[in-house]
């Protein structure tokens, strides 16, 4: 065993017995190559990590090429989801060299830990040459490889609003801006299967987002359109589980077919709400069936004993990628018995398979009882008969091996899920969701939270490492989410409380966005900023996002004026290449008209605004008491002829209050 059989780190635990001689990221590491003056090998994965698996087996697992690593470097190895930080600015310098990102990411550092050159995966023979011309270069080409690094530093600490040239506009918020981005991302979508118009496909939730949104404001049919094609399709097809629920990170195909087979919290997070959200728009009751499986996996695999959720299920088991989900013909027709024939129909069955070694995997491309009609299958019981297949699979896959768990506990995709939770009551309705949702909230208010401040991570009843800006922005939009399905003012105070420390320890006011570490977090060689959205959306947007909700409920003009000048400075990237930056398009949805305030007073307040809840108004905030409160919005507001009263507010001028959700929703127009 090596030193990381001390770490609590799933991933780097899965490293304790390798024969290479790792460190964690820490100071013993970058002090000893500092006083033996070697250079350093980071290398930097994740638990659930395909790829990063096959390179432990065919490298690091191996005493020769632990030899030479050992020899010539000292070795680090990095939970990416443990240390967004050191991962950020080292993925940052492997695309300033021209290479493609990705994980495992293996960079390679000279002793004051200044990045020269890096790679993804590698096979063993590749890896091993790749080792010795590396230290053949430290040895002999020393200057060459410290200009290179400088080279790549100096990038990397230019500031964000230099390195992309982002100004101020005044030009305002028009719909012909927005116009302009549907068009722009309309030129990549894939119309005939949905998502984005490339392989592997991965679900993206803010650009769905933007698509709800700007089809609210314009109500464009084809963005509507795209949206319905999309979350058909990745719910439909192979990346959901049809078992149990859940979905798996990405196809490897452009078919939405093969998944790789990892699930993410933070996918399975936001995918709740994008598909409550369209659920609202639409009533398909497909949106709500794969929010209510999703919602009892998480439930039943993915939360733990204290109430917070764990991260990730690994795609291996039994050293084949995916074999807890897939199927040979023998196995289902022994599991399925008299049902087996018409339900290999439904998802084509065959001996020789649909991927590899003759297993099949469940996939659709069109509605369940869509596809049974086509096959000749349908029957007034058929759905009856279909539920009952799937949980006949669910109480047979108990028996197999199942997949590692990710068992730490992160603040940010905690805060996503309980986002996607209080959505997903908002559209449901179901009591059982809002009470998850609380939990998961008390839960990182009592167990990572402390003296005002969030812990990055949880495991075994122990916090650690520093929050980032993605903890902070999750957890302040999970609050707002919880304040508005519950009126209680604790969760508005916590929002406050974090965001007014974000502000203080993250705002580089020369720059006017944040920076993803604390001030009093571990100093790299590099402060980052993260701006671009991505399968995660940018931490900045979501703080952008949550200044602005803050800033029209409490009335604070400060919150709202720092969202706006965060804002107006993606005005340049919204219009050249909104891909990137969907979340922050979301915003600038709200911008362009005004922000609906409903404030709900009245003994009734609770079941007035569950009724509102379930009509898809995206652009808007709720807030209600039953009795009185001190929060602007609900100043001086009372019950009418002592029933309960709803206010329509823009900018604070309300108009007439109503008593019923029907009159409500009438002075929205």
């Amino acid at each position: 065993m090596n030193r990381l059989s001390k770490e609590t780190s799933p991933y780097l635990l899965q490293h304790a017995n390798n024969p290479v001689d790792w460190f964690a990221w820490g100071d013993e590491a970058l002090q000893k190559a500092k006083t033996e003056n070697k250079p350093i090998l980071v290398s930097i994965g994740y638990s659930a990590c395909h790829w990063c698996h096959v390179m432990e087996r065919e490298s690091f697992e191996h005493q020769n090429v632990a030899d030479v690593m050992n020899e010539h470097f000292v070795c680090i190895k990095v939970d990416r989801e443990e240390r967004p930080d050191v991962d950020a600015v080292y993925m940052d310098a492997l695309q300033a060299m021209g290479t493609r990102g990705g994980w495992p990411l293996n960079v390679f550092l000279l002793p004051d830990s200044k990045p020269f050159y890096g790679v993804t995966y590698l096979p063993p023979q590749n890896w091993v040459q790749l080792l010795k011309s590396v230290n053949n270069a430290f040895v002999n080409h020393y200057d060459e490889l410290a200009n290179s690094a400088e080279g790549f530093v100096e990038n990397m600490v230019q500031p964000e609003t230099s390195k992309y040239n982002l100004t101020s506009s005044d030009s305002g918020y028009t719909i012909d801006a927005l116009d302009q981005m549907y068009e722009k991302l309309s030129q990549n979508f894939d119309i005939k299967k949905g998502g984005m118009d490339r392989a592997p496909k991965f679900p993206m939730p803010s650009i769905y987002k933007f698509l709800l949104r700007y089809f609210d404001i314009t109500q464009n049919p084809a963005a509507l359109a795209q949206v319905e094609l999309s979350l058909n399709r990745i719910a439909l097809g192979g990346i959901y589980d049809h078992v149990v629920g859940g979905w798996a990170r990405y196809s490897v195909d452009d078919e939405w077919f093969i998944p790789h087979f990892e699930k993410m919290l933070y996918d399975n997070a936001q995918l709740l709400g994008i598909f409550a959200e369209a659920y609202s728009l639409t009533q398909n009751s497909l949106y709500s069936d794969r929010v209510t499986k999703t919602i009892s996996w998480l439930s039943n695999e993915m939360q733990s004993p204290d109430g917070g959720f764990y991260s990730a299920l690994d795609a291996d088991s039994e050293g084949i990628e995916g074999r807890f989900y897939i199927w040979k013909k023998a196995e289902l027709q022994n599991i399925l018995g008299d049902d087996f024939e018409w339900f290999s129909k439904l998802y084509s069955i065959s001996a020789q398979g649909n991927w590899e070694d003759g297993y099949n995997h469940l996939h659709l491309t069109n509605y369940v009882s869509e596809t049974a009609k086509a096959a000749g299958i349908y029957s007034d019981s058929f759905d009856e008969k279909y539920k009952n297949a799937l949980q006949k699979l669910a109480e047979a896959r108990v028996h197999r091996i199942r997949p590692g768990l990710d068992d730490k506990i992160l603040a940010s995709w905690n805060g996503l899920l309980i986002k996607g939770l209080t959505t997903s009551y908002q559209a449901l309705g179901d009591e059982s969701i809002r009470d998850m949702a609380v939990n998961g909230g008390r839960f990182i208010l009592e167990k990572m939270t402390e003296n005002g401040k969030l812990w990055h991570s949880y495991k075994n009843g122990k916090t650690s490492i520093t929050a980032f800006l993605e903890d902070y922005a999750a957890v302040i939009e999970a609050y707002l989410g919880l304040y508005q399905i519950t009126f209680d003012p604790l969760w508005l105070t916590e929002a406050v409380r974090l965001s007014d420390y974000t502000i203080s320890n993250f705002y580089d006011s020369s720059d006017g966005y944040f920076f993803f570490t604390d001030s009093e977090g571990e100093a790299l060689i590099a402060r980052k900023k993260e701006l671009f959205d991505n399968v995660i959306p940018a931490s900045n947007s979501m703080m952008a996002q949550n200044l602005y909700v803050l800033g029209k409920i409490l009335d604070r003009q400060d919150y709202l004026d720092l969202s706006d000048q965060m804002l107006s400075k993606m005005n340049k990237i919204l219009l050249a290449d909104v891909q990137w930056v969907t979340n922050w398009a979301a915003l600038y949805c709200q911008k362009t008209s005004p922000t609906a305030e409903i404030a709900i007073v009245g003994e009734d307040a609770d079941e007035l605004r569950k009724d509102f809840d379930r009509f898809f108004v995206p652009n808007k905030v709720v807030v209600g008491t039953k009795t009185s409160s001190q929060l602007p919005l609900l100043e001086n507001r009372t019950k009418v002829n002592g029933k309960t009263a709803i206010y329509v507010c823009y900018d604070k001028t309300c108009q007439l209050p109503v008593t019923s959700v029907k009159d409500a929703l009438e002075q929205l127009g």
